[in-house]
């Protein structure tokens, strides 16, 4: 585990605690305290950190460290650290010269917007004490914060608890600790975040500091709950009752529910499903995604339906049925509240993939689902299919041939999607490879429904096989019909072609004649040596214009990246099915698989997001993860294998619940799950 490595406490409502294992804060995000106003969106930086230290009858040992301009650390408090852990929740252990051992830990109870911070001392106690001075904002989570005369130090306070309201129109931050508060406005000047410099973004920030709180750990373990004002914090902190007792019950509520969960990789998937509305969402990635339309349709497939977390699902499809519009699903919706953006033609293309394997998963495991429900879901399949192939926005429409056209200058409409100004860095215009893999899919799926969609599959298909592959390359085009010009071939080697083999319901090259098994093996044999690194696919061959070995930079320079090499996890779940079907799926081959390509994913658990698998990575040894360390479809995609082509066989379909984010079934733990981290269903966390 590396010290830079990051860890995470989702609260269930697009909200978070974060920050890295050892040493400074090093992004804007990082904060114990960044809740959502309007989950899972509006969200601000409340808390974003705090000094602390311990104070002896003989020292004074720092327990923090930070970073200011230029690049200056002080204190230094992470040189004591001996010991961190984040199963179930983080857990820093210190012990210092004098044999003192001070134990540190953090959860975010599920559904407040609230942390619950605690400190124990084991050693020579007497007259130890802890001093903790929070660092407070209130501001935007993607900005920083700076010195200004509208920030409000004033503190409310009544015995235990202390409420500060910074500014106004931001939600007031509660304190409940069992300590003295002392009064004692500070501004603290030019915090440095090292990621935020090396992204080339503003990475400098002054934090308002109203007072310490002293604790006194001679006597009993140190205290300190802080939430976001508001309904869902009070139902916390309004009994009235003293910080242990608060600190306790919600400790032991979230060590029962964590320990329900089937292996820590269940418990991760869990972080990324959030409230929204009267429904549920997923986060796309931590810490700077809110939920995406194509990335929550991808994810739900690992995260909740292969986990068994169908009551979930129903509430994250039925929640988006509603939005179709000119068969189009909106792809983004923004933070602070503005209409939503229906800018992908992917999106709508996954939600039917979804509700395939949710009606199916349902099916099998005997699933209750209601007759207005299925029909719900239906109905959202055909007006997306009537829309396409009607022809909407962006030049989205089913041609003469009967492939799907998409694509105008300027928007970026498929998965690789970068864009700066007005460069669109990957356009990608015409009949995109994976778009008529997914296309192909909905229409099978759709046929299932209406077999009006019949014929338009069957004339689909047979286009598709012609169109696409590339005797010289000896694998599928990236796009055909480049800019809308009949013949025009990207004959770019991408990993985009692999959805034509694996990680779809409905493969287009699967099964069939002999040409066409070849073919599929040959796709397989170009992706996995053009293209694979030990974190999945690069999204460039190396050997091609354009191809960007790191992803670094300023913000031209990595989205300039994003597509051009870089690599992607999510699609190590597409390649690993398809590299089982060109193979078969015997027991030698799910075992080469597993060694082959899951087994540095699970080591990379434990790099930077603890127990989740990154955004992206470079394209080059040594394959450093970059973007959000915390990936929802990167981290369901790896359970999507795990629960399912990579699977041990299993005897009898088994009924699940998903109310509560855990499994009641008895479904299998990965064989190569890291040992120290396996789990029993009932066990403890």
């Amino acid at each position: 585990m590396r010290s830079t490595a990051e860890w995470l406490e989702a609260d269930g409502l697009g909200g978070f605690a974060s920050g890295p294992v050892a040493g400074p804060r090093t992004r804007r995000y990082h904060a114990i305290l960044l809740a959502a106003t309007r989950p899972p969106t509006g969200r601000y930086v409340l808390v974003n950190g705090f000094d602390a230290w311990i104070e002896t009858p003989e020292a004074r040992f720092a327990l923090t460290a930070q970073r200011y301009t230029p690049g200056v650390r002080h204190p230094d408090g992470d040189r004591w650290l001996e010991n961190f852990s984040h199963e179930p929740w983080p857990r820093w252990t210190y012990r210092f010269e004098d044999g003192l051992e001070i134990t540190h830990e953090l959860v975010v109870p599920r559904g407040a917007p609230a942390a619950v911070l605690t400190w124990s001392a084991r050693g020579p106690r007497e007259g130890v004490r802890l001093v903790i001075r929070p660092f407070l904002s209130g501001r935007d989570p993607h900005g920083t914060h700076h010195e200004n005369e509208a920030f409000r130090f004033d503190a409310d306070r009544r015995g235990e608890r202390v409420t500060w309201r910074p500014y106004p129109d931001v939600p007031a931050v509660r304190s409940v600790a069992n300590a003295r508060y002392e009064h004692a406005p500070e501004w603290y000047r030019n915090f440095e975040y090292a990621e935020e410099l090396a992204r080339g973004l503003d990475a400098v920030e002054d934090l308002a500091s109203p007072g310490t709180l002293t604790f006194d750990l001679s006597r009993t373990d140190a205290c300190w709950i802080v939430a976001a004002a508001g309904d869902d914090a009070d139902r916390l902190l309004d009994d009235e009752g003293a910080a242990p007792a608060i600190a306790q019950r919600l400790r032991t509520a979230e060590r029962l529910r964590r320990a329900a969960f089937l292996n820590p990789l269940h418990r991760a998937a869990d972080q990324y499903l959030v409230r929204r509305g009267s429904g549920m969402s997923i986060i796309a990635g931590y810490p700077w995604f809110s939920d995406w339309g194509r990335d929550t349709f991808i994810a739900v497939r690992g995260l909740c339906i292969a986990t068994g977390r169908l009551d979930d699902t129903r509430a994250i499809l039925l929640g988006w049925a509603d939005s179709v519009s000119e068969g189009m699903l909106p792809n983004f919706f923004p933070e602070q509240g503005q209409a939503p953006e229906y800018n992908s033609v992917d999106a709508s293309l996954w939600y039917i993939i979804a509700v395939h394997d949710f009606l199916a998963a349902c099916d099998r495991a005997l699933h209750p689902l209601s007759t207005s429900d299925r029909a719900a879901l239906e109905n959202a399949v055909t007006k997306i299919l009537t829309g396409y192939t009607r022809g909407t926005r962006f030049g989205i429409h089913a041609d003469d041939d009967f492939l799907l056209a998409a694509g105008v200058p300027g928007v970026q409409l498929t998965w690789m999607d970068a864009k700066v100004g007005d460069w669109v860095v990957t356009p990608r215009i015409g009949k995109p490879v994976e778009v008529q893999a997914l296309w192909l899919n909905a229409l099978r799926i759709g046929s299932a429904i209406d077999g009006s969609w019949e014929p338009v599959l069957r004339q689909a298909e047979s286009a598709f096989r012609e169109r696409f592959w590339n005797a010289e390359t000896n694998c599928l085009y990236d796009v055909v019909d480049v800019d809308h010009e009949p013949g025009k071939n990207d004959a770019t080697i991408r990993p985009n072609q692999i959805l034509a083999v694996g990680g779809l319901p409905f493969p287009p090259l699967a099964g069939g004649t002999a040409e066409m098994k070849r073919r599929a093996r040959a796709i397989v044999e170009a992706v996995e040596s053009r293209l694979w690194t030990p974190l999945g696919p690069r999204s460039l061959a190396p050997d091609t214009p354009g191809y960007t070995p790191h992803y670094e930079g300023g913000v031209r320079e990595r989205d300039g990246a994003y597509h051009q090499g870089t690599v992607w996890p999510w699609l190590a779940g597409p390649f690993i099915d398809a590299w089982l079907a060109v193979r078969g799926s015997t027991r030698a081959a799910k075992a080469e698989a597993r060694a082959r390509f899951v087994t540095p994913l699970l080591a990379h658990l434990e790099q930077a997001g603890l127990g989740h698998v990154s955004e992206i990575a470079d394209a080059e040894e040594p394959f450093t993860p970059r973007g959000c360390p915390f990936q929802a479809w990167s981290l369901g995609e790896l359970l999507r294998v795990l629960q399912g082509s990579l699977a041990p066989e299993r005897k009898a379909a088994t009924r699940r619940n998903g109310n509560n984010g855990a499994s009641n079934g008895k479904s299998p733990t990965p064989d190569d799950a890291p040992k120290t981290r396996r789990r029993k269903a009932a066990g403890g966390a």
